[in-house]
């Protein structure tokens, strides 16, 4: 059974606490043959989730390489790595020569894409999201690839639907969801031309204290500025959940590829959630637009049924969010943009 902390004291201990394995990862890492390759490792689940891989290797008695590949912009984001036992490599996986100079591992996770920026950007976000995954799908056609994706490349559904099931019709809006639907066919068409196992995650913003959905809610309210409720609904769910749930998808791997949603269980109304940070926080709340009754939402059934339900409550994470808050502690100032409808990002 994991161990929660009440509040998070530090970084240290959040970090230590997102890559805590759970025994069922453990008992895939144990069952995984060959090593494991993390490509686009430094983004903001990257680190946490090679971490984790390395702890279960650690509690399984397994001896298998960590490899985490990156352009590194942050070297501490790199150093850390390396003292908790992972191999780095920097470059630009663009760069077709650096990525055929990449070694060959059995187990591949995709992590890497671009979102913010993305608009007057447009070449850069098609050759990251759908050029690159090309190259890769074809790079390690003998490995199993579990590829990030996104929830994006569903349309906007009613709130009351309970959201998008992985047998739905894609329909992104705007260029940077339209190119991860890119993503997802060119390693479908890799999965299907050379028969490569491959798991396509759908995710739906997770969450930890530095940043995401809860965070930007929060911090609106703590600093009493109107919280924007157009888009009513979101799903999140916490990154430590999430990283597990992602590393178990190796077993689940085949071909033609594999979808699964991954997200919480709960369909969290924006309006409300601000409401209970106000009383958290002891804050006035104040609110921005009209709420639309569709929302980019995600159905997780699947992955419940394959993983079981994640272990952190909504109510744990926001009173977790409430104090990381309370107390000015570092954000990463990265803004999700959870409300954004167009696509523009």
């Amino acid at each position: 059974m994991l161990k929660y902390p009440e509040y998070f004291q530090n970084e240290e201990e959040l970090e230590n606490v997102l890559s805590m394995p759970t025994p069922e990862v453990v008992e895939t890492i144990k069952e995984t043959e060959g090593d494991l390759i993390f490509l686009g490792v430094g983004g903001k689940m990257g680190v946490s989730m090679a971490r984790m891989a390395k702890k279960a290797c650690d509690q399984a008695g397994a001896k298998k390489r960590i490899i985490g590949v990156s352009r590194f912009s942050s070297e501490k984001s790199r150093r850390f790595l390396e003292e908790s036992g992972i191999e780095t490599i920097k470059g630009d996986l663009v760069d077709q020569n650096f990525l055929n100079s990449l070694p060959d591992v059995k187990n591949v996770f995709y992590l890497a894409g671009m979102k913010f920026g993305t608009s007057g950007n447009e070449p850069s976000t098609w050759a990251m999201n759908s050029f690159l995954p090309g190259l890769v799908a074809e790079k390690y056609k003998n490995s199993k690839i579990v590829a990030f994706s996104t929830g994006c490349v569903y349309p906007m559904v009613s709130y009351k639907t309970g959201g998008s099931l992985e047998s739905d019709n894609p329909d992104p809006v705007g260029e940077y969801a339209q190119s991860c639907l890119g993503r997802e066919r060119l390693f479908e068409f890799g999965s299907i031309k050379n028969l490569t196992k491959v798991s396509l995650i759908r995710l739906f913003y997770a969450v930890e204290m530095r940043y995401g959905v809860l965070v930007d809610i929060a911090n609106k309210v703590y600093n009493e500025e109107p919280v924007d409720v157009t888009m009513g609904y979101a799903n999140v769910i916490w990154q430590g959940d999430a990283n597990a749930m992602i590393l178990q998808t190796l077993k689940f791997c085949k071909s033609p590829a594999m979808h699964i949603n991954v997200t919480g269980p709960e369909l969290v109304s924006i309006r409300e959630t601000a409401v209970k940070f106000g009383k958290l926080l002891n804050k006035k709340v104040s609110f921005t637009g009209i709420e639309n009754e569709t929302a980019l939402l995600g159905n997780a059934e699947l992955s419940f049924k394959l993983f079981g339900k994640p272990r952190v409550t909504i109510e744990k994470l926001m009173e977790w969010t409430a104090k990381w808050i309370t107390d000015e502690k570092v954000l990463l100032g990265k803004p999700t943009h959870f409300e954004v409808r167009d696509g523009k990002y």
